[in-house]
């Protein structure tokens, strides 16, 4: 069985992309006229643009609690700087790998005089903190009737979240994700938590939140949407972007955020709604994406 694993390993994140794509272009091939038949009007390009607005300040103020995260070990920098940073190497996400924007931001923080050990853990921290955010806020919008098993669940969350749980978690993403050369980095000590990081957990939620704000315009602007269903879509949306975040696949959760919205939010909506929702809020994200590093490029050419 070691064997038959190590031999698929390399292509893993090749069949998860494929399989994901599969699924989607089946789909779409049984729902085209569905998509075909879907006009925006004035109003839908005006949930489109506030998408757009809000997913943008989603990155933004990510990058005010990756700041958060390096100030809870006590070293001093500058807010505008971790902004900068952060949006500057947000894209490279998208490369190959899904490291390079851990590893930019890793070396710009060394240049600013934080320990390494720290600049490690920050960009370690932040993806366990969203993926714990993002299930919180799935678990609270689920459909499940057990009140008791949401509550079981966020506890595992809150628990999960505990430094005794999470340094070991952090040592073992350490060696896994930053495989880095001696020459580029140098040793790394001890990499441990020492509290509650309480307020990057709620800035997570925030952030989060504000996504999943960016997706409800988006939706909006192909349908009306029920007031009783803005909780699903939220809890939808934490989930499908979750997976997104921890399956190994596509850079940037490409195809498995997608395909995983579709099976959650098709037997709610039309697939051809779900289908247009999805797509154009992948297009709205990378357009903010590259819109806030613009924004953050601009502002560096300004400082020099």
């Amino acid at each position: 069985m070691k064997k038959v694993l190590s031999t698929i390993k390399p292509y893993l994140r090749w069949i998860i992309l494929g399989l994901t794509l599969f699924f989607l272009a089946k789909t779409l091939k049984d729902n085209w006229e569905q998509v075909l038949e879907i006009r925006i009007s004035d109003s839908g390009w005006v949930s489109l643009g506030a998408a757009l607005i809000v997913t943008t300040m989603a990155h933004v103020w990510s990058a005010v609690v990756w700041f958060w995260i390096i100030k809870e070990f006590h070293k001093k920098v500058n807010l505008r700087w971790a902004i900068r940073v952060y949006l500057l190497t947000n894209i490279a996400k998208y490369l190959p790998g899904n490291i390079w924007h851990f590893y930019g931001r890793i070396n710009a923080t060394k240049k600013v005089g934080v320990p390494v050990e720290i600049a490690i853990l920050s960009v370690l921290i932040e993806p366990l903190l969203m993926a714990a955010a993002a299930l919180a806020i799935a678990l609270v919008g689920s459909t499940q009737e057990s009140l008791f098993l949401q509550v079981l669940c966020f506890g595992v969350v809150i628990f999960s979240l505990h430094p005794r749980v999470l340094n070991p978690v952090i040592k073992s993403l350490a060696k896994i994700k930053l495989k880095v050369s001696k020459s580029d980095l140098e040793p790394v000590t001890e990499l441990k938590l020492e509290r509650y990081l309480i307020k990057p957990f709620l800035g997570e939620i925030c952030f989060v939140l504000i996504r999943g704000s960016g997706f409800l315009f988006t939706i909006l602007a192909f349908n009306s949407v029920e007031l009783n269903h803005v909780l699903l879509i939220f809890s939808a949306f934490s989930l499908a972007w979750l997976l997104g975040l921890v399956v190994p696949g596509a850079p940037g959760g490409v195809g498995v955020f997608e395909a995983t919205a579709l099976a959650l939010l098709e037997h709610k909506f039309s697939p051809g709604i779900v289908l247009s929702a999805v797509a154009f809020y992948r297009l709205i994200s990378v357009l903010a994406e590259t819109f806030a590093a613009g924004l953050a490029w601009l502002e560096q050419k300004s400082q020099n």
